[in-house]
């Protein structure tokens, strides 16, 4: 089945020290890390496509426009959404967004490309 649009999915994370900006040394302070949030977004992303690309396909990011908006701190939840906007060929356009009790954390866009996972592979130094 061929990735759509509107295909969705959502992730809930209980910040934990692990995903601190002084754990990510990102930062030296103890809230939630600006690359921790992208990479929960990029697993929604991936969550929304599973068992939409072809066989021996896969996906990997080419483009991540992020804004961080607020600091979360240890102990709070967030949910990242990704919704797939826009198809453009092999390039899958996403629309990201964490929030925590209603209120916006980060937002912004991911690409994707659509790649044949051997070859892919085949071209890694």
């Amino acid at each position: 089945m061929a990735p759509r649009t509107g295909l969705s999915a959502r992730i809930e994370l209980e910040v934990t020290e692990a995903d601190t900006a002084e754990a990510f040394r990102s930062g030296t302070v103890p809230v939630l890390a600006t690359p921790r949030l992208v990479a929960l977004c990029e697993e929604a992303s991936c969550q929304a496509i599973d068992g939409h690309l072809p066989e021996g396909g896969t996906s990997v990011a080419k483009r991540v426009q992020f804004d961080h908006l607020v600091p979360v701190g240890v102990g709070r939840k967030v949910w990242a959404e990704a919704t797939l906007d826009r198809i453009e060929g092999r390039r899958l356009v996403f629309t990201l967004s964490v929030s925590e009790n209603g209120g916006l954390v980060g937002a912004g866009k991911l690409v994707r490309v659509v790649v044949d996972r051997a070859t892919f592979l085949g071209n890694v130094r």
